[in-house]
C-alpha cells in the first residue's frame, strides 16, 4: 500500500510552503456552444515520419494517401466482423480493469494511496509565510514544555519504539489535541501525523487512542498549519484498513471537503487525497459525492499545482467508478478542463485526463460533454503525438464515443483521425493496435453503409 522508502527522499507532502488561505474557486463550465480551438473539417492529418519506421508497413509513406487508407481497411474487412458493442462486453471491462490497475503509471508525486502516491516526507519547522500574504506571520510559539514542544521526532527512534512504548507518548498528543491553547492542538496533531506516517501498527494505535474525533474537530480550524497538520494526520491514518472505516463514522467526510475548499495548496492536496482513501471502501463514494466533493476536487483540477491536479485526477477517477458520480462530474464542469489537459504531454496529466474522460465516456451525457468540448479533436492529437499509453487511452475513449453513434464518427474522420488510426493499428502497443483495428472497422462500416443509401 504504502512505498517505505527512505523518507528524507521525499519532500513534497510535509513541506508547507505557502500558508495563506484563498478563498474557493470553482470552475464555471462553458456554454454548451464552446467548440475546440481548431477549425473543423480537414480530411486528411500529415503524421510525421516516426510513426511509420517499423518493418510492418513498408508501403506507409509519411502523407498517408487516400489509396493506402482503403487498403487497409479492405486488409480489416477480411477479418473477423464485430459482434459486440465496445463499451458493453467483457473485453470493454478488462479494459477498464488494466487502466486501473495502470492508473498509478503516471503519478510521479502524488499521495501514499494504494501505491498512487509517494511516502509522506519528514515534518519540518514551520516555514515563514509572506506577511502581505497572512496576518500572522508566523504560527504562535508553543507554550506546553517537554514532548509537545519539540519541532520534530527522531526518524530512527520512531521507526525502532514499539507501539507498546508509545502509548503514554500518543495519549499525551491526543489529549494534546484537546488542549484551550492552539499551539499545543497543532503542536500534537504534527506529532500524531509523524507517528502515523510510515507504521501500520502506529496508525492502528493511534486509531485506537481516539485521536480521530478530536482531529477531525482540526480540520476546521482557522489557523493554517493545525488544518494542515490534521488533515495529512487523517490522510496518514486512513491508510489503515480499520481507521478508514472509523474515520467514516466519525464524519470526516464533510470536513475533509471543508478543508478541500478553504485550505492552503498543501492542505487540499491532502484532503484530496484523503478521500481518495476513504473511497476505497465502496460505500463510501456515493456518499463523498453527495456531500458535494466533486466541484471542489474539479477547482483543484483547474486552479491547483501538477501535484493538485494529479490528486484531483485520482480522486476523481475512484469516485467515477460511481454512475452517479460521473455525472456529478460532467455537471461540475469537469469536461473542459480534461480534455485541456490531454494536450499536456510529458507531466502525466494527459494519461490521467485520458482515464478520466474513458470513465465520463461510459454515460451519454458524458459523451456529449466530451463531443461538444472538443475532446474528439484532442484525443486524434494524442494519437498522433502521446505516449504509447497516452494512444492505448485515447483509442479507447474514441472507440466510447463512435462504437453507437454515426454522427461521431463523422466527426472524428472530419477531423482528419483515419490516418493516425491506421498508423496505430500497425505500428502501436498489441492493446491499441486492436482497438485502433476496432474502430477502423466501425468508420470503413458507416463508410459502407453512405455508399449505399446514396442514389
Amino acid at each position: 500500500m504504502v512505498y517505505l522508502e527512505d523518507s528524507h527522499s521525499h519532500s513534497n507532502y510535509n513541506n508547507v510552503t505557502h500558508f495563506h488561505q484563498t478563498p474557493p474557486c470553482y470552475y464555471t463550465p462553458p456554454p454548451s456552444t464552446t467548440k475546440s480551438f481548431r477549425s473543423i473539417g480537414r480530411s486528411m492529418r500529415t503524421i510525421r515520419s516516426n510513426f511509420f519506421q517499423s518493418e510492418k508497413s513498408p508501403i506507409v509513406s509519411e502523407n498517408l494517401t487516400d489509396s493506402v487508407i482503403d487498403l487497409r481497411l479492405c486488409e480489416l474487412a477480411n477479418k473477423s466482423p464485430i459482434h459486440s458493442k465496445p463499451s458493453s462486453s467483457s473485453e470493454a471491462m478488462d479494459d477498464f480493469l488494466e487502466i486501473s490497475q495502470t492508473f498509478s503509471d503516471f503519478s510521479a508525486c502524488s499521495s501514499d494511496i494504494s501505491g498512487e502516491l509517494q511516502l509522506l516526507a519528514s515534518l519540518p519547522t514551520p516555514a515563514h509565510p509572506d506577511p502581505n500574504q497572512v496576518s500572522n506571520s508566523e504560527p504562535e510559539p508553543e507554550p506546553c514544555s517537554g514532548f509537545l514542544q519539540r519541532e520534530t521526532f527522531s526518524t530512527e527512534i520512531v521507526e525502532i519504539i514499539s507501539p507498546e512504548d508509545l502509548q503514554p507518548t500518543v495519549k499525551l498528543c491526543v489529549d494534546g489535541l484537546q488542549s484551550s491553547s492552539i499551539a499545543v492542538k497543532r503542536s500534537a496533531a504534527a506529532k500524531l501525523r509523524q507517528l502515523a506516517k510510515n507504521r501500520a501498527d502506529n496508525r492502528s494505535l493511534i486509531g485506537e487512542s481516539g485521536a480521530v474525533p478530536a482531529m477531525i474537530s482540526l480540520l476546521r480550524s482557522s489557523d493554517p498549519w493545525t488544518q494542515e497538520h490534521a488533515v495529512t494526520a487523517l490522510l496518514n491514518l486512513s491508510l489503515h484498513e480499520s481507521n478508514k472505516i472509523l474515520i467514516s463514522n466519525a464524519g470526516a467526510i464533510k470536513s475533509l471537503i471543508y478543508v478541500l475548499k478553504t485550505g492552503i495548496e498543501t492542505s487540499k492536496q491532502n484532503a484530496a487525497c484523503a478521500l481518495l482513501s476513504l473511497a476505497l471502501i465502496d460505500e463510501n463514494k456515493s456518499s463523498i459525492g453527495a456531500c458535494g466533493a466533486i466541484p471542489p476536487l474539479v477547482a483543484l483540477l483547474v486552479n491547483g499545482s501538477n501535484r493538485g491536479k494529479k490528486d484531483s485526477l485520482t480522486t476523481l477517477y475512484k469516485l467515477c467508478s460511481v454512475r452517479v458520480n460521473k455525472e456529478r462530474t460532467v455537471s461540475a464542469g469537469a469536461v473542459g478542463p480534461l480534455v485541456g489537459l490531454v494536450g499536456e504531454q510529458g507531466t502525466g496529466l494527459a494519461e490521467k485526463a485520458m482515464v478520466v474522460l474513458s470513465s465520463l465516456a461510459g454515460i451519454e451525457m458524458g459523451q456529449k460533454a466530451i463531443v461538444d468540448d472538443g475532446g474528439i479533436v484532442a484525443l486524434v492529437e494524442a494519437l498522433e503525438e502521446g505516449s504509447d499509453k497516452g494512444k492505448e487511452f485515447a483509442v479507447l475513449t474514441l472507440l466510447q464515443l463512435c462504437g453507437e453513434s454515426v454522427r461521431n464518427r463523422e466527426l472524428l474522420v472530419g477531423e482528419g483521425g483515419i490516418p493516425p488510426l491506421v498508423a496505430l493499428s500497425q505500428n502501436g502497443t498489441a492493446k491499441a493496435m486492436h482497438k485502433a483495428e476496432t474502430l477502423l472497422m466501425h468508420l470503413r462500416e458507416t463508410r459502407q453503409e453512405a455508399s449505399t443509401s446514396t442514389p
